[in-house]
């Protein structure tokens, strides 16, 4: 007997020094959708907490930016700190996963923007967000699948 997908939300974030950008999924179709991006705010523990809440998430996967040698830079362990912090405060399950380059993806993703009056090329900063933790759960998410059959 197969088992039964488990149902739920699952959300991941992309913690940053100013915004925190989030992404969910369903755990029965697994597939990662940006969604939005919040104010890191003087709290981002308590952001992130109400916005988990909010969304009735079973589990959360927290961007973690490793350096390219797998060091815990300074940013690294400021998100370590913040899913320390929300695995004390959430009754969920609350996971790090590698980040690596995944703002340099998520700039490749987003459309070309438009020029501005003044010229200048202008993007939504939370887009970016957003759409990086799409690409941190997804990865999270993939890595959870059992091996194809066939």
């Amino acid at each position: 007997m197969t088992p039964q997908p488990r149902s739920g939300r699952i959300l991941a974030i992309d913690p940053g020094e100013k915004r925190i950008g989030v992404a969910a999924a369903d755990l029965r179709t697994r597939v990662a959708i940006p969604v939005t991006t919040i104010d890191a705010g003087a709290d981002p523990v308590e952001a992130v907490t109400r916005l988990a809440r909010e969304q009735d998430a079973q589990e959360l996967v927290v961007g973690l930016a490793l350096s390219l040698s797998g060091a815990l830079g300074p940013q690294a362990q400021r998100a370590q700190a913040l899913a320390d912090a929300l695995a004390g405060r959430l009754d969920i399950p609350v996971h790090t996963w590698d980040e690596r380059l995944t703002s340099a993806e998520a700039r490749h993703r987003l459309p070309r923007p438009g020029r501005r009056a003044s010229g200048r090329k202008r993007r939504p900063k939370g887009d970016l967000d957003a759409i990086a933790a799409a690409i941190i759960l997804q990865a999270y998410l993939d890595s959870q699948r059992g091996p194809a059959s066939g």
